[in-house]
């Protein structure tokens, strides 16, 4: 019988701020007005709505007219790369094999029904880009696009997206970073940072399900994925979700307006999380670069424990057992058999025969909490 509940499976969702699900309860109390209505209650929403985009803007350092609303990051994806494919001219991109399936699914059917040729960029055995790749794929490149996240969801290795940027400003490129795991986690100043498109989503900082957005650098070209309205200014019909989005306005404000003491917050539980495991569990590996606290998320780790195949199949099954939220990597994967893609491309076949987690943490976790995980641990290790 459960005795607790540990949620250390942050990096797939977070639990959403009080002051977020009021905010929302709010607009569908008080605001269910339709957007495009002339009416008052319709002028009402699209107040909300214009107002939750210049709020978001104003964190990004970009203009309101670049942000976008979409159902969330898989979408904002969806919606640059086969718009830069269909109407942009891009014949080639370069991306790695690394990337959530929401970039490398996309990439692949694109290559079947446009014809396009597409490059992976090599990654080091840390989970690292190797720049010089990069920049040698470049030069060898015309009309090409790059999409690479800035965090990636099962690893928590940063990207240095600035270099990226301007490595693809010099080639003449154009850059897409799917940062649904940075955004509400790192400050982005989109005018320091040349990046052309960009990809959010609510419910990785305390926002709600189902809403993120889309940055669309001005004058980009975009065309829209989804047709059917005027909405989102031609790029994205369909009526708005009025209580998600200031769902989504509320839960960026909170994020950064509370980032410094956030982020120190969490990056303490996982500091503690990494020397208790590092002392209490002999053998263990951390993947990818998840124990360097400067070149990775502070919200995630990777652990590759030191328990033979035959047992590894049932670590989550136990853990689930004892009341902790963990998992072997994207939520998105969960259902499949197969193993992480992103595992396999960093680990040999020894490591990868042996039981890898993914802990990541939010503000309301407690090192009480990394405690009793390292105990559980222990007890199956």
């Amino acid at each position: 019988m459960r005795t607790r509940t540990v949620y250390f499976d942050n990096a797939a969702t977070t639990q959403m701020r009080d002051a977020v699900v009021e905010a929302m309860v709010d607009v569908m109390s008080n605001n269910y007005g339709n957007a495009s209505s002339s009416h008052s209650l319709g002028r009402s929403s699209k107040t909300l709505i214009e107002r939750s985009r210049k709020t978001i803007a104003s964190y990004l350092n970009v203009s309101a007219g670049e942000i976008v609303f979409t159902s969330g990051g898989t979408e904002a994806d969806n919606l640059v790369l086969r718009s830069a494919v269909r109407d942009l001219g891009i014949v080639h991109i370069i991306t790695s094999r690394i990337e959530h399936h929401a970039v490398l699914h996309t990439v692949e059917q694109l290559s079947k029904e446009y014809g396009i040729r597409y490059d992976f960029v090599n990654v080091n055995a840390d989970g690292s880009i190797d720049y010089a790749h990069l920049e040698a794929l470049l030069n060898a490149s015309k009309r090409t696009l790059v999409s690479l996240m800035h965090v990636n969801n099962e690893i928590g290795n940063l990207l240095d997206i600035k270099r990226v940027a301007d490595l693809c400003k010099e080639y003449d490129a154009i850059f897409h970073s799917d940062a649904v795991q940075s955004i509400g986690h790192y400050n982005m100043d989109l005018q320091d940072i040349p990046v052309d498109f960009l990809a959010a989503s609510a419910h990785k900082f305390h926002g709600p399900k189902g809403v993120g957005f889309a940055f669309v650098r001005k004058n980009s070209g975009l065309k829209p994925l989804i047709f059917g309205g005027e909405q989102e200014r031609g790029l994205r019909a369909g009526t708005e979700s009025v209580h998600n989005i200031v769902g989504l306005e509320t839960a960026v404000k909170l994020a950064y307006d509370n980032l410094e003491a956030d982020s120190e917050k969490v990056k303490g539980i996982k500091s503690y999380f990494i020397e208790k495991l590092s002392k209490d569990i002999p053998g263990v590996v951390f993947n990818g670069r998840s124990a360097d606290m400067d070149n990775s998320s502070y919200t995630t780790v990777n652990v590759c424990l030191p328990v033979p195949p035959s047992k590894s199949a049932m670590l989550l099954f136990q853990l689930d057992l004892k009341g902790i939220a963990c998992s072997k990597g994207s939520a998105c994967q969960s259902g499949s058999s197969q193993s992480s893609h992103v595992l396999a491309e960093i680990l040999d076949e020894e490591a990868l025969q042996k039981p890898s987690i993914r802990f990541s943490f939010s503000i309301y976790n407690t090192k009480e909490e990394v405690d009793y995980v390292i105990e559980v641990l222990k007890d199956f290790v």
